[in-house]
């Protein structure tokens, strides 16, 4: 796979992480509350789909077409996100400290680290993680029982987030929903939420499974209208518990997704490690921005205005992020290259 077939993909990378960033800090509720849960809330939410999808694509579709023989892309991956996931996790513990989030129980330590995640955004890495380990079982017994489970699982899933309200007073079925959230807070984990995307990611690999451009652009449109409107019916309702899972987002993923690979070019390389690091480091910035807001008694600018404070982060995580990348390259390059045996 050529880099200069993905412009598309690394640069919606970018967009995907300040999604994220939003998500965390609601930047236009102080204007209007209904625009700032259309826009971050209900838009907002395709940026996780796109990163699990990324992964399906990169990731497990070669070792799958490969008759899984190329092991290296998903051993790779594995073991660079479980070490990152755990590097993560240390660096977090002084805020988990500072935020008083440390689990008390070796329940609550097993929930955090395999669906929760140690600081309320690390719950991709542990998503990710389990949703490639199911798939990659699932697929080697057969595709077609792959694609049903990972179906039935996000249906599950929209009952315990979005849809929750028209479960929640049937006895038997709130029943099965609390074991759940007994070792899991949400449904959006690595068994109801991730399979679906990173599978689709997958498949979208093989040309048999894409639509005509045309097609794409009608069907992102329409799709994504539905999405709006299932949004803001399922929340004027008050049915969510949470709004990860929409019944019309793995559409809006398919086609937005295929209209990505069409992009053509080649995107500056630092992109794809910028997404990753701005996902990981901006809770901690802006923890940072609302000491700085009171220390110099800027908290009702900083902070109080949510889109003000939105920009303050999305500045200074770049910055961060640019900072970091600087030094790794660094490090990278003063790391001693073994010499080769001849």
């Amino acid at each position: 796979m050529s880099d200069k077939k993905f412009a598309g993909i690394d640069y919606f990378r970018q967009a995907a992480a300040f999604m994220v960033i939003a998500i965390h800090i609601s930047p236009l509720s102080g204007w209007n509350k209904g625009i700032d849960y259309l826009i971050t809330y209900c838009i907002g939410r395709i940026a996780v789909p796109f990163f699990f999808m990324t992964t399906g694509y990169f990731v497990l579709a070669p070792y799958v077409f490969s008759n899984f023989k190329n092991k290296y892309t998903i051993h790779k991956y594995l073991v660079k996100n479980i070490r990152l996931y755990l590097i993560v996790t240390v660096l977090y513990i002084p805020i988990s400290i500072y935020s008083k989030n440390m689990p008390k129980t070796i329940i609550e330590v097993i929930k955090q680290l395999f669906f929760d995640g140690t600081f309320y955004h690390l719950w991709y890495f542990p998503a990710a993680i389990i949703g490639c380990i199911i798939l990659v079982y699932l697929i080697k017994k057969s595709m077609q029982s792959t694609i049903y489970f990972s179906l039935i699982a996000y249906i599950i899933g929209l009952f315990g987030d979005s849809y929750y309200g028209l479960i929640e007073n049937v006895p038997l079925i709130r029943l099965l929903y609390t074991g759940i959230f007994s070792i899991s807070s949400y449904t959006r984990n690595g068994i109801f939420f991730a399979p679906i995307y990173i599978l689709l990611g997958m498949l979208l690999t093989a040309s048999k499974f894409h639509c005509q451009e045309k097609v794409c652009k009608f069907g992102l449109i329409l799709s994504l209208f539905f999405m709006l409107l299932e949004g803001w019916v399922t929340y004027s309702l008050n049915l969510q518990k949470h709004n990860s899972m929409y019944l019309f987002l793995p559409l809006v993923m398919y086609f937005l997704f295929q209209l990505l690979l069409r992009v053509s070019g080649k995107a500056p390389t630092w992109i794809r490690g910028n997404s990753m690091i701005l996902y990981i480091i901006h809770p901690a910035v802006i923890i940072v921005l609302r000491g700085i807001a009171k220390v110099t008694k800027l908290t009702k600018i900083l902070i109080d205005n949510t889109f003000i404070q939105y920009i303050s982060i999305c500045v200074l995580s770049l910055i961060a992020a640019f900072c970091i990348q600087v030094f790794l390259e660094r490090k990278n390059r003063n790391v001693p290259k073994r010499k080769s045996m001849d």
